[in-house]
């Protein structure tokens, strides 16, 4: 209950297991060069069974570093997969950083490859499916500004023989996730297996995509795959780019667009148009990216320039880049109802404990509040879209204490933000056991100064040897307009 002045207890509700921050640690905030100076990211996965069965969906085997295979590719050949072809392209620009994941996706961590460090991630067929946690860091990303290109196959091409094909797991993705399972981005896959079929591109001069920089799009190509169902009615940027024969409007999309929060999304309804034919001994390939009869190679690469922000018509901006803001609010699982999930902190910090209350819901954070010295901490990462001129952080404080002091601050909750050193760029606020009072107040920052940068937000709540003062959090928000 609110007023609590007995020191916390840990009760069987609390979430055990919750990610330890390293000590020292406050809000992280990494900075993020200009779009123009830094090469576009792109992370391939291939964590998740691409190689399994005869698919070879990798740019290079060199992994993470394809340049570690060749540090100058300038044919497809010196880099050795099926996707080679369009690794090579892109490295050959020069505005491209490519690498692959190996582990499982994250965001917000400390990897290399963690999805904080990419304007753009690629799915190419995935045969595994995505953990819990997985799929909260793929749909923060993408909400957070992030590209994701999701590349499917026909039902039943379950490569590693697990009861699960890429049709079923991506579906899983957008629909069995902690951020947002309303059919976030206005789309499902269908449960279809489609021998062949050259699918065309609807008229759109103005299509980044379709009318990029490396070229126009007239055809894809379908060697046993499958389509999409479109629901504009959830989400009204979807948009069909090529469809099946026979079909267009809102069903037999093979390749479509759409936006979720600040980020892009492009959806393909089969591997065989960006596989090229060649890869490791052994597989069995089909050169779709050369056939005479599609425009694949234009069709992947103009895609994959729109999603890592190289353009900004047509849909929501990537936090390093891009000329529109897309109005949103960013922070995932926002009033703690899901958990632990996207954030991170100390062990029990989010829970549904009834020695305190939460706002609106079951759950909330708890700082402190133990009666000994004691430090909780408390974080995620989120991007601040480049073009966004108005970004306000909230949340809502409940402070109570059993220190009956009315002048010296023994207990403290501060509000930072770090570069990715762990430097303190700037300590928005300190809250004391001075601030007890009944209910919750909301507090606001704007982060406005951040925008093109990607944010950690963090709590670090202290609490001095004897007396507990707890910091209760709930309804965090970061909206950007």
């Amino acid at each position: 209950m609110l007023g609590l002045t007995v020191p916390r207890r840990r009760l069987g509700a609390v979430i055990a297991g919750f990610s330890l921050v390293a000590a020292g640690v406050a809000v992280q905030l990494a900075a993020t060069p200009a779009a123009a100076a830094t090469p576009h990211r792109i992370l391939f996965d291939n964590a998740h069974a691409e190689t399994a069965g005869n698919a070879d969906w990798i740019i290079s085997t060199s992994q993470p570093d394809p340049l570690g295979q060749d540090s100058s590719p300038s044919a497809e050949s010196d880099w050795t997969g099926a996707l080679s072809s369009w690794g090579v392209a892109l490295q050959k620009t020069g505005d491209y950083s490519l690498k692959t994941a190996t582990s499982a996706l994250t965001y917000g961590g400390s990897s290399a490859t963690d999805l904080s460090n990419f304007d753009t991630l690629v799915l190419p067929e995935p045969n595994t499916l995505f953990t819990t946690a997985e799929k909260t860091a793929i749909m923060t990303f993408v909400k957070n500004g992030g590209g994701l290109f999701m590349i499917s196959d026909h039902t039943g091409a379950d490569r590693n023989n697990d009861g699960e094909d890429a049709v079923e797991i991506l579906n899983d993705l957008m629909t069995n996730n902690s951020v947002d399972s309303t059919d976030p981005f206005g789309f499902s896959i269908d449960s279809l297996s489609i021998s062949s079929d050259y699918p065309s591109a609807v008229s759109d001069s103005s299509n980044p995509v379709l009318h990029g920089s490396f070229g126009t799009v007239t055809k894809s190509l379908i060697a046993s795959g499958t389509t999409a169902t479109l629901k504009p009615a959830d989400n009204s940027a979807v948009k069909g780019l090529l469809y099946r024969t026979g079909y267009s409007g809102n069903t037999g999309a093979f390749f479509a667009t759409s936006t979720f929060g600040s980020g892009k999304v492009a959806f393909w309804g089969d591997s065989s148009p960006m596989d090229d034919g060649t890869g490791q001994s052994g597989n069995t390939l089909y050169d779709g990216w050369n056939d005479s009869g599609a425009t694949n190679a234009a069709l992947a690469l103009n895609a994959t320039e729109w999603l890592a922000g190289g353009s900004s018509s047509g849909g929501g901006d990537n936090g390093g880049g891009g000329s529109t803001c897309t109005s949103a609010q960013l922070l995932g699982n926002n009033g703690f109802e899901s958990g632990s999930s996207t954030w991170s902190g100390t062990s029990g910090v989010i829970t549904n404990s009834g020695d305190e209350s939460a706002r609106t819901g079951s759950y909330y954070a708890w700082l402190a509040g133990y009666g000994s010295a004691h430090t909780d901490t408390l974080s995620q990462s989120v991007t601040v879209p480049a073009a966004c001129t108005t970004a306000t952080l909230s949340f809502y404080l409940h402070v109570d204490t059993a220190e009956t002091t009315t002048s010296t601050a023994y207990d403290t909750l501060k509000v930072q933000v770090l570069n990715s050193s762990g430097t303190v760029l700037s300590t928005l606020a300190t809250y004391s056991n001075l601030n007890a009072a009944s209910g919750y107040t909301q507090r606001s920052f704007s982060l406005a100064g951040y925008a093109g940068q990607t944010v950690t937000l963090k709590f670090t709540g202290t609490e001095g040897s004897t007396l507990q003062t707890s910091f209760v959090i709930d309804d965090t928000a970061l909206n950007v307009s």
